[in-house]
């Protein structure tokens, strides 16, 4: 019986490890999801917002909350974030997590943390990038967006880009460019936070996820869409 005993502690031990390991992992993802969400409701209240008929009509969003862009001549950015698409109902799907990688090269110092939106009109854009990841302004092309309550109100706005980006500085730099970054599927964030058996694609087709996390970031989304 002493025997079984001292081989159950260890047992039970590496359980609550792992048990204790999943829910701390899990936990980043939420946390993600919060400051994704926070991101968004401080950009609607900005003078100079996101157009509300631009997330209207638009099929995909990429929030990267924290985006860290560094360089001295040689610079480089790095973010992690998600990323939605709209269903064939009009909803908005489950979050995707995803990441933002690239460099550039030009005059340049400093480091800024910058947090990111970016507006897709159509959602295969995104879709695909379970395929690999691909180049922002050159798999698709990007422009910065048109600001306002209304798009209408923009006389060089034009629906030719792919994507339109907003940034909010923190940091050293005036602003942000996103042509060259890399946007790729954050698988491990996925499996942490779905399951390890689910693919961006399935996420990117459904709508099931219900928590609170997802339930708001849903929500903050739906409100900007009005006017």
């Amino acid at each position: 019986m002493k025997t079984i005993r001292f081989l159950l502690i260890p047992a039970l031990l590496t359980l609550l490890f792992v048990t204790v390991s999943a829910t701390k992992d899990e936990s980043k993802e939420v946390e993600k999801i919060h400051s994704a969400t926070n991101v968004l409701k401080d950009f609607d209240q900005m003078k100079e917002s996101i157009p509300h008929d631009l997330i209207q009509d638009c099929e995909g969003v990429v929030i990267v909350p924290e985006l860290l862009n560094a360089g001295f001549v040689v610079g480089g950015k790095r973010g992690r974030g998600i990323a939605m698409v709209k269903l064939e109902n009009g909803k908005w799907s489950d979050p995707v997590f995803i990441t933002l990688t690239g460099g550039s090269f030009g005059f340049q110092i400093g480091v800024q943390s910058v947090d990111l939106v970016m507006i897709f009109r159509h959602k295969g854009v995104l879709t695909k990038v379970k395929n690999g990841d691909f180049t922002i302004g050159g798999d698709a092309s990007a422009a910065a967006g048109p600001v306002g309550r209304s798009t209408s109100a923009n006389t060089d706005y034009t629906m030719k880009a792919e994507v339109y980006s907003y940034s909010r500085s923190r940091g050293l730099f005036a602003g942000i460019t996103i042509n060259g970054s890399n946007l790729g599927i954050d698988k491990k964030a996925n499996a942490n936070f779905y399951g390890s058996d689910i693919s961006s694609e399935d996420i990117f087709g459904m709508g099931k996820n219900d928590s609170e996390a997802v339930s708001e970031l849903k929500k903050t989304l739906r409100g900007m869409e009005k006017d």
